[in-house]
């Protein structure tokens, strides 16, 4: 398997919110639901006591492989293949209730934008597949085989935030009446080609290319699973730190958070005193971007954002979490499947 550079992205802001300096060495259990190639993973062990332990997710067979790799050498690591939306069904099955630091490193990876093969890049030649875990589900080229025009607007038009998403969608339409799109050029250049007004500095597919790999991947959906799951798996004084690289899904993220940062909305209505309200679930609630520094050295960083938050020790019941995780946001990502 060939190396691709990565560099993992806030790393020291990330590490430092789950295990401040001054704890080192840390007791407990710590998750990275996203070890991607083990950035965050390694810089996290080296503040760990020799007695916690380290459980480390992914859905990517490749990143499974360096993940195993770490855990014959340490055996404070515990691998999981599977994805974060998983993460309740894996926690159960490892016979983990609580948490102490929980981290998320939302999006694709370097090494899966930078292997042609996995589909994930419209700059370079490869087949048009975009899964994360390319042991199971359909492959980009099947769903734009398969897609009605109107579900591929939606798609390309909420997930994307594309302007041009109708015109867009006709002229795959149009396109697979002659040949099945299979190919990332192929795509990139009919997208290209509809739309009619280029953002500075940004190539024209990449809206549709993010469109397309966050459906695939079912990635908001599994992104509520999982922050639901986080919670409540979160010990008193537990950190859940997440990095995203997009709007929709920062925005998901910061709307969680601040919904578990406040009493719940049915108490609002009740004859509490403030010194009776029902406390906060969540609190210390921090947002970090990459400095200017870290954007100069590596550019892939520059959309990120790191939001942090603290469970206190208010009392968390399922019915709660679900609450929390059910509140409509200000726009819906629900989308049928066939």
């Amino acid at each position: 398997m060939t190396d691709f550079a990565h560099r993992t992205v806030l790393l020291h802001e990330t590490v430092d919110a789950l295990v401040p300096a001054g704890r080192v060495p840390a007791q407990g259990v710590y998750i990275d639901a996203t070890f991607g190639r083990g950035g965050h993973s390694r810089a996290l062990l080296e503040r760990l006591a020799d007695s916690a332990r380290l459980i480390v997710i992914d859905r990517d067979p490749q990143a499974i492989e360096q993940a195993e790799a770490l855990a014959r050498t340490d055996g404070r690591v515990t691998c999981l293949h599977g994805g974060f939306g998983d993460l309740e069904r894996l926690l159960q099955e490892q016979s983990i209730d609580q948490v102490n630091g929980l981290m998320f490193d939302l999006g694709v990876s370097s090494p899966q934008i930078d292997q042609a093969q996995r589909g994930f890049s419209f700059m370079k030649d490869g087949p048009l597949d975009m899964r994360m875990d390319t042991s199971q589900g359909h492959t980009a080229a099947q769903w734009l085989a398969e897609a009605s025009m109107e579900e591929m607007r939606e798609v390309f038009k909420d997930y994307g935030e594309e302007r041009f998403a109708l015109q867009i969608a006709k002229a795959i339409v149009a396109r697979r009446t002659e040949r099945p799109l299979e190919r990332t050029l192929d795509l990139a250049s009919l997208v290209a080609g509809a739309v009619r007004s280029r953002e500075k500095g940004q190539h024209p597919a990449t809206r549709t290319f993010q469109a397309i790999r966050i459906y695939v991947n079912r990635e908001l959906e599994e992104l509520g699973s999982a922050l639901q799951a986080a919670l409540g798996r979160l010990a008193c004084s537990g950190v859940l730190a997440v990095i995203s690289f997009h709007s929709l899904e920062d925005r998901k993220v910061k709307q969680f958070m601040q919904r578990a940062a406040r009493p719940h909305a049915d108490y609002a209505r009740l004859p509490f005193r403030e010194a009776e309200m029902p406390q906060p679930v969540l609190t210390g609630l921090k947002r970090i971007l990459p400095s200017a520094k870290e954007v100069q050295e590596n550019s892939r960083s520059r959309s990120a954002v790191l939001r942090i938050a603290r469970r206190t020790d208010a009392p968390l019941t399922d019915e709660l979490i679900r609450a929390l995780g059910e509140a409509p946001d200000k726009r819906s990502f629900s989308r049928r499947r066939r």
